[in-house]
């Protein structure tokens, strides 16, 4: 192979690498995921980071405890971050199968936690809330005006000059 072919080679390929590190930027910043529960009540936006984006609460939301809604969002939050890592994956598919790139970005996605009936449509996913927790007992404050009780201090060691140098408290 002569020089001239050689480096014509060579930016044909430094090419076709700037374009698909173009094409692999683009598409891992559009590789954020929203998931909508079944009865509407949490919609979940993650970017391809699973960083949460966005959050929308539906009228049913308000029906919902405080343990259920918070159920809700964390599991819906949990499907959109996993369809976000698999999005990313793969956006990492072109590089190459058994490349370390992909090993480290497939190891990334978290296992799946919760059972999707696999005909649902993707965006609209069955989310099962816990029943609520109870309260947390009541704090008891005392009356306005009442004077706190201190519990009495320690008493001091009475002072012994013998063993000042081995014993310095």
């Amino acid at each position: 192979m002569n020089p001239q072919q050689w480096l014509d080679e060579f930016e044909a390929r430094l090419a076709d690498l700037k374009k698909k590190s173009e094409d692999l930027q683009e598409n891992f910043t559009a590789s954020n995921a929203t998931v909508t529960s079944k009865d509407g009540s949490v919609t979940v936006t993650v970017g391809p980071n699973g960083g949460l984006q966005n959050l929308q609460l539906g009228r049913r939301a308000m029906e919902m405890s405080a343990a259920q809604l918070t159920a809700a969002i964390l599991q819906t939050a949990s499907l959109a971050q996993r369809q976000a890592a698999e999005k990313v994956l793969g956006v990492f598919q072109p590089l190459g199968e058994g490349t370390e790139a992909m090993s480290m970005v497939s190891d990334a996605i978290p296992a799946d936690e919760t059972e999707v009936d696999e005909d649902a449509d993707i965006n609209h996913v069955e989310v099962e809330a816990e029943e609520p927790v109870a309260p947390p007992p009541p704090v008891h404050r005392p009356a306005p005006g009442a004077q706190p009780v201190r519990p009495p201090g320690r008493p001091r060691p009475a002072a012994d000059d013998a063993d000042d140098d081995n014993q310095p408290w």
